[in-house]
């Protein structure tokens, strides 16, 4: 299905919630469309796990409305929402079998037990965890215990799954094998999934769109590509991966490039909107590894951003190889792989940088915080 054609799985209609003095989400619009994987991103008291409560029930809006699949659920009690929760504390029975686990969910929903075997049986499957049903948790890894709160959730074919930093308890082997686990998962079944995280690699691995969260606000939504390559405030740039931020004053525009230039052929070119014009001070910044390194004697292009300057600090970090450049625009990091013919790049050496226009993005919004 077309993204075009998605409906809306869950709306947020200018919802806020205040803790005493504390306002916890501004209000907010959002929508999440039937079928995807769809994360809110922020740190600790940004709002995103306020906000999946408000879409469960367990916390009522001060304003504003909650609608699951265009019907208003914002007084519905959460045992009468179709929506399921996943913790982080997977809350299973220890003294329950598996099988037994999963089917506590159809019974609280009055499924008749004929129907049961069926469908548990299809959601071990599914989750593959059959020939398991006869165990406890005790009995089971972390990995699986968390899959068995997965399938107890799902069992019920709810209209959406809600997921609080479900992996938070894993190591970090077992949480990247689980991320690929549970987007293989939602896949299969094709319900709609909502995924808490403070971790933005979580985020950008498992997610279809991500809404980045910070103070009660929705500062970005977009795919994961989007946010990472064109960030649209300075929050999620510093929060998304490792970047450079650059201060630009606009030389002139040409087309629609906005140049800032640093003397002797130094320049950085970024694609800007009409708003951005010559004698502007802006903020933009690039991702480290879009940053070409090449000796100054080197066939660096001529086109796009390029700088001049030396090498400060070399950084061995596994993968790739972060090297310090002191240059007219400032300190400037560049990423190469670590199999890269790299010797030439001493402390000390002269360099240039180069990257594309469309590798600068053009930084909105209010600073980091």
């Amino acid at each position: 299905m077309s993204e075009a054609m998605r409906s809306d799985a869950i709306t947020l209609e200018g919802v806020s919630k205040r803790f005493g003095s504390h306002i916890a989400v501004r209000t907010l619009d959002l929508g999440i469309r039937d079928g995807e994987f769809f994360s809110l991103l922020g740190p600790s008291g940004c709002g995103k796990t306020t906000t999946l409560r408000m879409i469960a029930g367990f916390e009522t809006p001060d304003t504003g409305r909650v609608r699951l699949h265009g019907e208003d659920v914002t007084d519905v009690q959460p045992n009468n929402r179709r929506v399921n929760m996943v913790f982080q504390q997977y809350a299973l029975f220890p003294h329950m079998s598996i099988y037994d686990n999963v089917a506590f969910g159809l019974r609280m929903k009055r499924v008749p037990k004929a129907e049961h075997k069926e469908r548990i049986a299809s959601i071990l499957r599914i989750v593959e965890l059959e020939g398991y049903e006869r165990r406890r948790p005790r009995q089971l890894s972390g990995g699986q215990q968390q899959r068995v709160a997965l399938a107890r959730a799902l069992v019920n074919t709810p209209a959406a799954l809600l997921l609080d930093e479900p992996l938070g308890a894993l190591d970090v082997k077992l949480r990247r094998t689980m991320q690929s686990e549970l987007k293989s998962i939602q896949r299969e079944i094709g319900t709609t999934f909502v995924y808490v995280t403070h971790d933005q690699e979580e985020a950008l691995a498992m997610s279809d769109r991500i809404a980045v969260m910070n103070d009660g606000r929705v500062e970005q939504i977009g795919s994961p590509r989007e946010i990472y390559n064109h960030p649209a405030t300075p929050f999620v740039a510093d929060f998304i991966g490792s970047l450079n931020a650059i201060e630009l004053v606009v030389a002139e525009r040409v087309g629609n490039l906005a140049v800032g230039r640093y003397g002797d052929g130094q320049r950085i070119v970024v694609a800007a909107g009409a708003a951005v014009s010559a004698g502007d001070a802006i903020r933009v910044a690039v991702r480290p590894e879009r940053v070409r390194i090449d000796c100054v004697d080197g066939a660096a292009p001529e086109e796009g951003s390029r700088l001049v300057g030396h090498v400060t600090g070399v950084v061995y970090l596994g993968m790739f190889t972060q090297f310090q450049v002191e240059t007219p625009a400032g300190t400037i990091l560049s990423h190469r792989l670590a199999d890269e013919d790299l010797a030439a790049y001493t402390v000390g050496a002269a360099v240039i940088l180069s990257w594309p226009p469309d590798q600068t993005a053009v930084l909105a919004g209010r600073p980091p915080v």
